[in-house]
């Protein structure tokens, strides 16, 4: 069976391959009961992902909730606060693990209704690929627009749709096909590279993790086959090397081991670099990553620098390559989405967040809001919870980063409300003033 794990001779050689697999990051968004959490539910119940006494605890939940015979509510694996159990909804992002053969997986099960918009945003920040569910019986919604658009927005480059309970349309081809049109229609403006459908019953378990007999028109991979096969890291950027100190390590001798994350590019012993704002010039002298040295090291991986000069390096400085530097200026233009209750404020110096600086902002000005229903951008001057658009932020300190395009971490930002501490949007640097 697909997903079953493969017999070792020691717990070390399995762990030792294990750590070897590609990690691929997704989420599933939908509208309100479109089957997300049961999907994924179902997903870490056909690849064995669950143990004894979750399913144990799961069956007597099913009960309770009128499934008999020992039958079980897949979405209950991912909606584990009451509130949710007892309105049917998902509220919270909730974060699963699973591996098969091929490949580990992080699953962000996110909410569909447009009031959780803000949390949608956090499942997809870190995401690789989106699962969009439809409702089979219902169709393309507004939501399905809005979660497309949003994936787009937050760079995200593999999407399946995966169309949901087929069996309620009796695994009809023509229902399924008409979805994918409509769907073709949306994203065309989009600029997604890599989009996949699927059909599927996640409570069913036909063509999650198996194809099925039921749907023998369909000649494409299970969900399953895709989400292991689809390429994650060409999201990577290897060429431009950013990056931000994050903390310091003090040793004996007046040693400091600087921590850093890399949003993007490559690093070996011996680089010489340039630290931002300053632009001094270091010199990697030992590169320390799960406790040993090592030659290189890559974007996406975090490690402790150990570094030639007698610099002084801050919490918030940025290493980078001489001859890739990033955008630098007080001003720029932003794809911003709002996610407090309280609207955007004319003249409150909100708290910029970026990377590990944290300055203020001296000016917010909205330019135009998306018309979720139209997919267009439209003049306007206000902003509110779940709003979209292009906003200029002026911050009061001067700042480097990339265009969100080029690198996913160093062209985003958050705001926070300087009063209740909230984080109140999210940006995405689009353009330089």
């Amino acid at each position: 069976m697909a997903g079953m794990p493969i017999l070792h001779n020691s717990i070390k050689e399995y762990l030792d391959e294990d750590q070897k697999k590609d990690l691929l990051r997704f989420l599933t968004a939908g509208s309100v009961d479109d089957g997300k959490s049961t999907l994924i539910g179902r997903l870490m119940y056909d690849t064995r992902a669950l143990y004894a006494d979750h399913l144990l605890s799961l069956k007597k939940e099913s009960k309770r909730h009128g499934f008999l015979n020992g039958e079980i509510d897949f979405s209950f694996v991912t909606d584990g606060l009451k509130d949710e159990r007892d309105l049917g909804i998902t509220i919270d992002v909730a974060y699963r693990y699973f591996s098969t053969n091929k490949r580990k997986f992080i699953i962000a099960d996110t909410p569909g209704h447009y009031r959780y918009t803000r949390n949608m945003i956090t499942g997809a920040s870190t995401a690789n690929l989106a699962v969009l569910l439809v409702d089979a019986t219902r169709g393309i919604c507004s939501q399905t627009k809005r979660h497309a658009y949003l994936v787009s927005l937050i760079g995200i480059r593999h999407i399946i749709l995966a169309v949901n309970k087929m069996d309620l349309v009796a695994y009809d081809e023509k229902v399924y096909k008409s979805i994918c049109h409509d769907f073709d229609r949306i994203i065309e403006d989009l600029h997604i590279p890599d989009v996949q459908y699927v059909p599927i019953s996640a409570l069913k378990g036909e063509n999650v993790v198996q194809s099925t007999e039921k749907m023998a028109w369909y000649k494409g991979n299970s969900l399953l086959g895709y989400l292991e096969t689809v390429p994650v890291r060409d999201n990577k950027n290897y060429h431009d090397l950013r990056m931000p100190v994050q903390y310091i390590i003090n040793e004996a001798d007046k040693l400091k081991y600087y921590c850093l994350s890399i949003a993007s590019g490559t690093i070996e012993k011996g680089d010489n670099l340039l630290v931002l704002p300053g632009k001094e010039p270091v010199k990697i002298d030992a590169i320390i990553r799960n406790n040993s040295e090592q030659e290189f090291a890559f974007a996406g991986q975090t490690v402790a620098l150990k570094l030639g000069n007698s610099i002084e390096l801050e919490r918030g400085s940025l290493l980078v390559d001489p001859g890739s530097l990033p955008e630098s200026g007080t001003a720029f233009w932003s794809t911003m989405v709002w996610l407090d209750d309280l609207p955007l404020r004319e003249g409150v110096s909100y708290l910029f967040k970026h990377l590990s600086t944290v300055c203020k902002t001296s000016k917010i000005e909205v330019d135009q809001r998306l018309d979720i229903n139209k997919l267009e951008m439209q003049k306007a001057d206000s902003f509110g919870l779940n709003d979209i658009g292009l906003v200029k932020v002026c911050t009061n300190r001067q700042l480097f980063f990339d265009l969100y395009k080029n690198n996913r971490t160093t062209g985003a930002f958050i705001l926070i409300d300087p009063e209740s501490y909230n984080t109140c949007a999210v940006g995405m640097i689009c353009g330089t003033v």
